[in-house]
């Protein structure tokens, strides 16, 4: 026979569902909108679901749970996250596909999210704060201490305090109602002037003047957009705004959040579930029946079995609350980068900017006469180095190891020229970054079919604006799973 839950208990386990079902309900609706220039214009689900949409903002909560929950030693461990990024998921997005990457090679948690990783800001990290919260309710900094050990695979700065403010907000808002002392909550435990708390901080101070949404959501892009649209201090200035004007209000809340644009389904994910867990009857059923109760995960995730229901995924985290503990895990100590680093061999072509393919093919038989060794996949050059109207040459091996379908990527805000195997491939002038196989701009990859063994790359380079600091990354891919091929690129 059960145990007769206490008034407590019962309080507890309501907001632990009502932040989840608010979470699913924000996702969905924004999620059709994700990566949006914006602004919206939504005052309801468009199109309308049939079921809750599977999203990573609730599906590597589910998978942490489920993985502690079949723990005889239930810890909240770095390595343990480390082992089940590289076991249990098929993600390739952004800093996630960083991270396996770095993990595949050799580097520990918390290196893996710093080393060689363009995305440290990613939002995605922030949006797995909820299960820290819900174990620790009532114990920010707790919630917050849950959250680095979960962050830091992936993230590092502003990515991984904006895991640790909202686990602190949430689990205050357990006992806590007010929406700026709960954003103070937040803020208490990540560094006072770091970007992503004056991000915060901002955005509070612009709610109080009564700006316009419209002139709110141009000053938050003015001195926090980002050509990343998950960039945590871009979204967390939405987040706040949201949850500043929405006044309590689940519907008004959500539909603000997902308006601003950008990571339209994380933010509006975050603002549902805060929601969700300040007044989980708040929620109003027009908003829970399209999505039903059924608990939709993505298959990218695998070696689990889900609860069937968001219903029941409540009910294992509510019995984990008093079984899990936190890792008391040191600090490993900075690896050797050194093995990653790549070198190319250098030339400079002038003039470059004659639009003749025949006479792109003769740049190549320039003499390289110098040498540029960068700390890994990410690295960045001054422009100054590169002469006026020449294009800079870096030439540098990889080896295939398998024949299988291949996608390269060289992402720049430089002007580009790229080579393989002495065979013009793909080249734009300069423009956005998004260094990430499945979501490259246009002109910054290209797919491939190579035999085994050696090969060429060629990368050309010429600044598009002298005043801006060059950055490049670039590596090869699997199209099957869009996952880092990891040492392609090793010379040792």
């Amino acid at each position: 026979m059960m145990k007769e839950m206490t008034m407590e208990e019962k309080i507890y386990r309501e907001k632990v569902l009502g932040g989840w079902l608010g979470k699913a309900v924000g996702g969905t609706l924004g999620q059709p909108y994700e990566g949006s220039d914006g602004p919206l214009n939504l005052t309801f689900y468009d199109p309308v679901p049939t079921d809750m949409i599977p999203n990573d903002d609730l599906d590597l909560q589910v998978l942490w749970a489920c993985l502690l929950d079949a723990s005889d030693d239930p810890v909240v461990d770095r390595n343990r996250m480390a082992r089940a990024w590289v076991e249990n998921i098929g993600f390739p997005c952004d800093e996630y596909g960083i991270a396996i990457r770095n993990l595949k090679r050799g580097i520990p948690a918390p290196w893996s999210g710093r080393f060689d990783n363009y995305f440290t800001d990613g939002l995605g990290a922030a949006i797995r704060s909820e299960l820290w919260a819900f174990l620790a309710p009532g114990e920010p900094e707790r919630a917050a201490q849950l959250a680095f050990e979960d962050g830091c695979v992936d993230h590092d700065g502003d990515g991984l305090y904006a895991e640790q403010f909202l686990a602190a907000l949430e689990s205050m808002a357990f006992v806590e109602s007010d929406i700026p002392k709960l954003l103070e909550s937040g803020l208490s435990v990540i560094p006072r002037e770091c970007r992503l708390a004056r991000s915060i901080r901002d955005t509070m101070e612009w709610v109080a003047e009564g700006l316009s949404f419209t002139a709110l959501r141009q000053r938050i892009l003015t001195h926090y957009g980002s050509d990343n649209f998950t960039d945590v201090k871009m979204n967390f200035g939405f987040i706040t705004a949201a949850l500043l004007l929405g006044r309590g209000d689940f519907s008004r809340s959500i539909c603000t959040a997902v308006n601003f644009g950008r990571d339209a389904d994380c933010t509006g994910a975050t603002v549902g579930a805060i929601l969700g867990i300040l007044d989980p009857s708040g929620i109003g059923e027009e908003w829970l029946r399209p999505i039903g109760r059924t608990l939709m995960v993505s298959p990218g995730l695998t070696g689990f079995t889900p609860p069937p229901t968001i219903d029941a995924f409540a009910d294992l985290v509510a019995s984990l609350r008093s079984r899990i503990r936190l890792s008391e895990t040191p600090e490993a100590p900075r690896p050797d980068f050194t093995p990653f680093e790549i070198r190319f061999d250098t030339a400079l072509n002038r003039p470059w900017f004659a639009q003749d393919d025949q006479k792109c093919l003769s740049w190549l038989k320039f003499e390289y006469d110098g040498t540029l060794t960068v700390p890994g996949y990410w690295f960045k050059l001054d422009p100054e180095r590169i002469p006026t109207d020449s294009l800079l040459l870096l030439r540098t091996g990889f080896r295939i190891e398998a024949v299988e379908p291949l996608r390269l990527m060289v992402n720049t805000n430089a002007n580009l020229r790229v080579w393989v195997d002495g065979e013009y491939r793909f080249g734009r002038e300069g423009g956005r970054m998004s260094p990430s196989f499945h979501r490259a701009p246009l002109n910054q990859y290209c797919d491939l079919d190579l035999p085994a063994g050696e090969h060429e790359l060629v990368i050309g380079l010429a600044p598009l604006d002298r005043d801006r600091e060059i950055e490049v990354i670039f590596g090869l891919g699997t199209r099957r799973d869009l996952q880092w091929l990891p040492d392609a690129f090793r010379q040792q």
